[in-house]
């Protein structure tokens, strides 16, 4: 079995590769079980533990299960808050392939799937990007919208400053022009893309601030007691969602459903929909739309099998 780690994904991937990757995968016939949620009991903020399963069929086909801790007080601690591993295996024989770095995997695949919904919802001169949150999703959040969008000016909020300039900087170092901002409202109302990736209990964006035309990414909400935005954005904007299963999980999702300010049928799609072309994403210019993500085995299994290819191994 081969360990695959944390340099050998950043090696094999790139995001328009990933993102067509996962454009095919959620065209393709995978198998994704629900998955499993648990929560753990911490003497801080709980943390949640999360088992992750999907498979292809026929030969050649591959089966992969993820294993993924949120700890949300590790940032006090200087760790990350989202870690895991993932273990690909045969869908022929179930001999185990590779154990791969699930942390590094999960930034990817998370990031290459808000921008694939970008390149459905987001308008296509799409220049000002606003990133909420300088955790270590951040960056790939940043790199993946700017390769689906004509990405030129990009600012960065996050409630302690300290973090969101170590974040500028490191981004800074590889070419990245960025800027730090303490004023969100500000930012926010000259978006073309706002991209939420923190671990809120409160709306974060809303939706009185998002000009017309606005595309909204909410990344970080994992629970059906987070919210990154507001009911107005939910109200102003064509929602749209990964899978369905953000109808149950995501605070910002399940919260406006119970009080009534958005409907099931308010759901203009998902990313199975989008990508196979039976749900429509932005219609026009002016439309705000907002995409709330929670995250799928399915991205998971086709994150693992391009990296696995990439490497050179068979299958």
């Amino acid at each position: 079995m081969r360990v695959v780690t944390a340099k050998d994904i950043d090696r094999a991937l790139t995001y328009p590769g990933l993102i067509e990757a996962l454009r095919e995968a959620f065209r393709a016939d995978i198998t994704v079980p629900p998955r499993h949620h648990h929560t753990v009991p911490q003497p801080g903020a709980d943390a949640t533990l999360l088992l992750m399963l999907a498979w292809t069929a026929g030969e050649g086909s591959f089966l992969g299960c993820k294993v993924v801790t949120v700890f949300p007080d590790n940032g006090k601690i200087e760790k990350p808050a989202v870690l895991g591993s993932y273990l690909l295996m045969s869908g022929n024989t179930g001999e185990p392939l590779a154990a791969i770095d699930g942390t590094i995997l999960t930034r990817w695949r998370t990031a290459a799937a808000s921008a694939l919904a970008a390149s459905y919802l987001a308008r296509e001169d799409s220049a000002r990007l606003v990133m909420v949150g300088a955790g270590a999703l951040a960056p790939h959040l940043v790199r993946a919208h700017a390769s689906v969008r004509p990405i030129r000016h990009i600012t960065l909020w996050n409630r302690t400053r300290g973090r969101a300039v170590q974040a500028a900087f490191a981004l800074a170092v590889t070419g990245i022009e960025i800027e730090v901002t303490d004023d969100l409202e500000a930012a926010v109302r000259e978006a073309d893309i706002v991209s939420c990736a923190t671990l809120s209990a409160e709306p974060l964006v809303r939706g009185k601030w998002l000009k017309k035309g606005a595309h909204v990414d909410l990344v970080g909400g994992f629970t059906p007691k987070m919210r990154e935005a507001d009911d107005d954005a939910i109200r102003r904007a064509r929602v749209y969602v990964d899978t369905r299963t953000a109808l149950k999980e995501a605070g910002d999702i399940v919260q406006p459903l119970k009080r009534g300010v958005l409907k099931k049928d308010g759901i203009r799609g998902d990313l199975f929909e989008l990508c196979r072309g039976t749900a429509k994403g932005r219609t026009k210019a002016s439309e705000i739309t907002l995409f709330k993500s929670v995250g799928t085995a399915l991205e998971d299994l086709a994150a693992a099998m391009l990296v696995w290819r990439d490497l050179g191994a068979p299958g």
